[in-house]
């Protein structure tokens, strides 16, 4: 990641719905939720709840599939480890490896949503 990308996740997620919006779908893990009820949960209308997951979309920490007539969104960990890992390259004097624990407890390979069919 360069330090365009982690602006533009950065900014993503500075703003209260996104930030909400991005938590829920932590929250719901590898099942994502669909746009409607991620609407009801925010108490968000759904075409400004559009416009937020579109953004988030963009900055790479969250991708969709469409269900029929739904729309179901997921968390794009890998896109979340790629800005913490940005965040913390240049941890302990340049040493990240110093750091790469604690990226794996927080994000573990295993996290639900890492890997997309």
């Amino acid at each position: 990641m360069d330090i365009n990308d982690a602006v533009a996740s950065l900014s993503a997620l500075a703003q209260y719905s996104r930030l909400s919006a991005f938590r829920l779908l932590v929250r719901a893990g590898g099942e994502g939720m669909v746009a409607g009820d991620i609407a009801r949960a925010l108490q968000v209308p759904n075409n400004t709840l559009s416009a937020h997951l579109s953004v988030l979309q963009q900055a790479g920490l969250i991708y969709s599939e469409r269900e029929g007539r739904s729309i179901r969104y997921r968390v794009e960990f890998s896109g979340v480890r790629a800005l913490l890992g940005f965040l913390v390259e240049d941890c302990c004097q340049g040493s990240p490896e110093v750091c790469a624990p604690l990226l794996e407890q927080l994000l573990p390979e295993c996290c639900p949503g890492e890997v997309r069919a």
